[in-house]
């Protein structure tokens, strides 16, 4: 969704759209595919206009499917975030390499007049995806032998078999 900075009301203006699921491959042409793909991104919010100043706050919901850390089955992160970008007229000054600043963290820059809010909520999502997905809360894993899912069954492997360069610790004994 595109908006034209020049035509935002005094008082905001509501928005409400939604973002197919291809938008994140769209935007990652040229690039690594995706680990993860997201069902439709549901956005409602509010933009309004200080000046240059676009301020952009909203609450955005979605479902990512992605790979569980453990036992790499197919699991779902429900997203329902809210956030707040404020985005700035792109300057000269921007352009130059200088040391980020605490308020660099929050804003981000536009050309033109015309702001792409879609690579803006795809970069919400990114952010909202936990770093260690997991299935469920109780996942068992994998048989780090045989590859065995220990969630569907157990797989009969040894498990006291020892590293032969930590044999020797064996023979260790606390008193």
């Amino acid at each position: 969704m595109k908006i034209n900075i020049t035509t935002i009301p005094e008082t905001g203006l509501s928005v409400q759209f939604s973002i197919a699921e291809d938008a994140f491959t769209d935007l990652a042409v040229g690039q690594e595919e995706p680990a993860f793909t997201l069902q439709a991104v549901d956005v409602t919010g509010e933009i309004k206009r200080e000046r240059q100043v676009v301020i952009f706050t909203g609450a955005l919901q979605t479902v990512v499917e992605t790979a569980c850390s453990r036992c790499l089955e197919t699991a779902q992160v429900t997203i329902d975030e809210r956030f707040r970008n404020a985005l700035l007229p792109e300057t000269d000054v921007g352009k130059e390499e200088n040391e980020l600043q605490a308020e660099d963290l929050d804003a981000t820059y536009y050309t033109g007049e015309i702001i792409d809010l879609v690579p803006l909520i795809v970069e919400q999502v990114i952010l909202q995806i936990p770093m260690k997905v997991l299935c469920q809360e109780s996942c068992r894993g994998l048989c780090p032998r045989c590859g065995e899912n220990f969630n569907l069954a157990n797989c009969g492997c040894s498990t006291d078999a020892v590293d032969p360069r930590l044999a020797v610790l064996r023979k260790f004994k606390v008193s």
